[in-house]
């Protein structure tokens, strides 16, 4: 070594090679702890309380000023426990219920209801009534009156270090989209 330079780039490379093996261990370790939890496995309820469609014709709504769009809003319930999505490499759980519904040729639209951050595992057990959708929801097509959708719920596992995990809790309902009110 001949020159400082060279020194703290011979540093640098060491410490950068040290960490990048540490957060490759550490996420193949999670990995395999999680591939033998529980995590594709949760049980969940959902109930639709209320289903509402309306026609809207501002832009925020998909709408325009001559040609509305029909806009969808629930009241459901849910239940369920993600405690077994933590451990100690689980950053945070995004949860949310999906539409799933069937569009124009073969294609699957899905739409999001309603999200949460469940932070920690104190907050991992959800037993929500009555609840409304955050999001008002409508399609690219001018018609979801009458389209049956099945809603579900699920997750993405945000680790400190590693990979996102996306799952679906083991329970889903079917939803009739109402008429417009």
């Amino acid at each position: 070594m001949f020159s400082l330079f060279q020194r703290a780039q011979t540093v640098s490379n060491y410490v950068l090679t040290l960490v990048m093996t540490m957060a490759a261990v550490i996420s193949v370790s999670w990995l395999i702890q999680l591939h033998f939890s529980e995590h594709g496995s949760i049980p969940a309820h959902i109930s639709v309380n209320k289903a509402v469609n309306t026609m809207k014709y501002s832009r925020n709504f998909g709408g325009r000023p001559n040609s509305g769009k029909e806009n969808v809003r629930l009241a459901f319930d849910v239940t369920t426990d993600l405690s077994s999505l933590f451990n100690w490499n689980t950053k945070q759980v995004f949860v949310y219920l999906v539409g799933e519904y069937p569009g124009k040729k073969d294609e699957v639209s899905k739409v999001v209801f309603w999200d949460k951050i469940i932070p920690t595992k104190e907050d991992s057990i959800l037993e929500l009534t009555d609840v409304r959708s955050k999001y008002s929801v409508w399609d690219y097509y001018p018609n979801l009156h009458n389209k049956t959708a099945t809603l579900k719920l699920e997750y993405n596992i945000q680790p400190h270090v590693g990979p996102l995990i996306w799952g679906t809790a083991d329970a889903f309902t079917q939803l009739q989209f109402p008429e417009i009110l």
